[in-house]
């Protein structure tokens, strides 16, 4: 394949990739994301010891051992927008050559699994619950700048939510990966996870400016495709997944539940909801 050019595939003077500052030797091929740079630390006090941090923006990263096992925790910032950021440069640290600037003719599949925190629109999911997206739904338009082909089945969940909603442009679905959802079967409730573009009015938020879909949560609630329903909102899932089939990696996405939105409610300690599926994270991974 042919060399790939400088402004497509940044490489700072040390030889890491640009944004993440990071090197093959700095990551585990196991991988923990977290969207809050603070909750890297919630993650890697658990290890056993740690081996080696970067601060960088909102990118921070520890690699060490938990229980003798290689691990690397990172935090993203929000949105498929950093989502993005990351997955390829995660990629290309194992799959492109950095100096010679080709992909490797082995393919490097990493393992990465999502910490998030999430609103529930399911009254049957309560604060404080656990939930792993089988699906990604995604409502932010980042996929559209790539190739990706949807089975028959995410077409048709994907039409369905649109003509649901009235969205003027085409959301996307993808399946996370069937092995790491087997591999963390009975942690969390199985779900259906929605991937907002924003907090506010992408997730039907409304405080002084009048939103454009004011019933999105009772749409989104009640919305199903046979036995398709969306359990909770986020912001980062879907790109995860999408991301993941295109580059060839495995990806799930586990969310600690600190809101109900149909019931109006917030955690009174969220932290704790999210530490407890840290802990269930690290002893399954």
């Amino acid at each position: 394949m042919a060399m790939i050019s400088e402004s497509d595939l940044v490489v700072n003077p040390d030889g890491s990739i640009y944004h993440l500052n990071l090197k093959k030797e700095h990551l585990s091929e196991k991988i923990i994301t977290v969207g809050d740079p603070g909750r890297v630390h919630r993650v890697s006090r658990h290890f056993d010891k740690i081996d080696f941090e970067m601060n960088k923006r909102e990118f921070i990263t520890h690699t060490g051992t938990y229980k003798g096992k290689r691990i690397t925790v990172m935090s993203t910032g929000m949105g498929t927008d950093n989502v993005e950021i990351v997955m390829n440069e995660l990629d290309a640290i194992f799959n492109i050559d950095l100096k010679n600037r080709e992909p490797k003719k082995e393919h490097t599949t990493l393992k990465i699994v999502r910490i998030g925190t999430s609103g529930s629109i399911q009254e049957a999911v309560p604060v404080g619950a656990h939930v792993m997206g089988e699906y990604g739904v995604g409502l932010d338009p980042i996929i559209h700048f790539y190739e990706f082909e949807m089975s028959d089945y995410e077409q048709q969940v994907t039409d369905s939510i649109r003509k649901t909603i009235q969205l003027p442009y085409a959301p996307y679905v993808v399946k996370g990966s069937e092995t790491l959802a087997s591999q963390f079967d009975g942690i969390a409730l199985k779900g259906n996870t929605l991937t907002a573009v924003g907090f506010y009015a992408p997730q039907g938020r409304e405080l002084r400016t009048a939103i454009k879909y004011p019933k999105l949560i009772d749409d989104l609630t009640y919305f199903h495709h046979d036995d398709f329903w969306i359990t909770n909102l986020e912001m980062e899932t879907a790109g995860y997944y999408a991301l993941s089939r295109l580059l060839g990696h495995e990806m799930i996405s586990l969310n600690a539940i600190i809101a109900n939105r149909v019931k109006k409610e917030f955690s009174k300690d969220p932290y704790k909801v999210v530490d407890e599926l840290i802990e269930k994270v690290l002893e399954t991974i």
